[in-house]
């Protein structure tokens, strides 16, 4: 991993704002899921915009020129349009059209199914060095009427630029996903299923539901098995993990998992606090934050870890080597 890099829109919304808006206090909030204020983007900011801007701070961090990127994957579950792909933008607003370049729609396991394939690429040759970003603008499809969900979810982007060397960074990853019950958590309408309609605007099927009760069940458990798989495939074991780096979905749920993985401290890196749920942003945000603070050192074993709409999982565990 030659570097990495995020970005976060600069318009802040604290719990004291949903006090306005919602039947809701701070302290219902906190307790619920540990978030005291995520980012909102600007009506004209879009995915790619967010994306662009973590990225250049990855390229910059990695020592490199855009040029150099031969492939530009884009997790999202907000792109700018239906097609074409976000990637397609982002790798025309980084001055390299032309360059391969596609989408993943894995919703908050976004960048753990992105590591896999990109950290596959090159280790086939396919490519010598990729781009992978995790972007969202989830203001866009949360209902802000629906105190369930619309305190969770905040706007971000992260991003890494990968390259092929001489030391091995991706160990091993174990993903899943289980689509038998999409009503778990989804956006209703804008697909085949049910094409968007003025009524179904109306009745926000544009937005975001989710089951949170099931969904918290679900996301505790994947994330201990699939953090054992990845490291069983690795050959190592939990008492090796020097960071665990996983989807800032709700303080809780980490908190929960931690406790099962014997994770302590601040072995756990924690975000959800300031950004809320960023989805496929939320784990490079949370990685590029620690890279910058200086906390990763040569030789580190990095647990990622998340799990989202699907429902999907997933666990990577990487070697941190410095470039």
């Amino acid at each position: 991993m030659a570097g990495v890099g995020h970005y976060v829109p600069e318009r802040v919304m604290t719990n004291a704002d949903f006090e306005k808006i919602l039947d809701t206090t701070d302290e219902w909030i906190v307790s619920r899921t540990g978030m005291h204020e995520r980012h909102i983007a600007r009506d004209d900011e879009t995915t790619s915009d967010m994306g662009l801007a973590a990225a250049k701070m990855a390229i910059e961090r990695a020592g490199c020129a855009a040029s150099d990127i031969g492939c530009v994957i884009v997790a999202t579950v907000t792109p700018d349009y239906l097609f074409p792909a976000t990637a397609s933008v982002l790798a025309a607003k980084l001055g390299i059209a032309g360059t391969a370049a596609f989408d993943m729609e894995i919703a908050c396991s976004g960048f753990i199914y992105g590591l896999t394939v990109a950290s596959s690429l090159i280790q086939s040759g396919v490519y010598r060095r990729v781009l992978l970003v995790g972007s969202e603008k989830l203001s866009s499809i949360t209902n802000y009427e629906d105190r369930g969900t619309a305190v969770l979810f905040g706007d971000g982007a992260g991003a890494v630029v990968l390259e092929a060397a001489e030391r091995n960074d991706f160990l091993s990853s174990e993903l899943g996903s289980d689509g038998s019950d999409p009503s778990l958590l989804l956006v209703p309408a804008g697909g085949t299923v049910a094409p968007l309609t003025a009524e179904g605007i109306s009745e926000k099927q544009n937005k975001m539901v989710m089951k949170g009760r099931e969904v918290f069940r679900f996301a505790v458990t994947k994330m201990i098995e699939a953090t054992d798989a990845a490291l069983a495939k690795a050959g190592l074991t939990r008492k090796d993990i020097s960071y665990a780096i996983p989807h800032q979905a709700n303080r809780r749920i980490i908190d929960a998992a931690a406790k099962q993985l014997e994770m302590i401290g601040d072995k756990v890196v924690i975000t959800v606090d300031k950004y809320g749920n960023t989805s496929s942003a939320s784990i490079p945000i949370a990685l590029s934050e620690t890279y910058g603070a200086g906390k990763l050192k040569d030789g580190d074993l990095i647990v990622f870890v998340g799990f989202g709409g699907g429902l999907s999982w997933g666990a990577v565990a990487w070697r941190w080597w410095e470039r």
